[in-house]
């Protein structure tokens, strides 16, 4: 069939519903907890990193999601501030380009993060881009360091 696809072929590099930042619970976990960051003037990022795939309290409430390590993947929330782009169409425009700049760098970790766009333009998606990559290192780089040193205190 064509929609089979070899075993040695690289996964698949999509943006489910299970890597969107939705529950008003977690949202607010995020904010009140998260650590902020700003990357390249383009981004500010809120980084709250999740221990186990149940910690979260949008993950609580259905038992039916797997507990296997291999689904655990960082979440996104994007915003586009209204104040500096009036228009729907504008907004989404951005959504779009981070949404597509995430998809094709996402990070290893486990995280929950809301990436804030800062610019009051609209920059070309190569720009975009290569700050999602640089938040996406950042993120990866924070989730080891918290890794290497809740190891060292045991």
């Amino acid at each position: 069939m064509a929609d089979e696809r070899p075993a040695s072929a690289a996964p698949r590099q999509t943006f489910s519903k299970k890597e969107r930042l939705c529950a008003k619970k977690d949202i607010t976990l995020l904010l009140n907890k998260g650590r902020y960051f700003s990357v390249d003037g383009i981004f500010r990022v809120c980084l709250l990193e999740r221990k186990n795939e149940g910690e979260t309290a949008g993950q609580t409430e259905n038992p039916t999601q797997s507990s296997n390590p291999s689904a655990a993947k960082a979440r996104l929330l994007i915003s586009v501030p209204k104040r500096h782009f009036k228009r729907a169409v504008r907004r989404n425009l951005l959504k779009r380009r981070i949404r597509e700049a995430y998809r094709r760098n996402k990070p290893e970790s486990s995280v929950d993060m809301m990436v804030i766009y800062l610019p009051a333009e609209i920059l070309e998606y190569a720009q975009i881009e290569a700050a999602m990559r640089n938040v996406v290192a950042r993120v990866d780089e924070l989730a080891k360091r918290e890794t290497h040193l809740k190891t060292e205190q045991r």
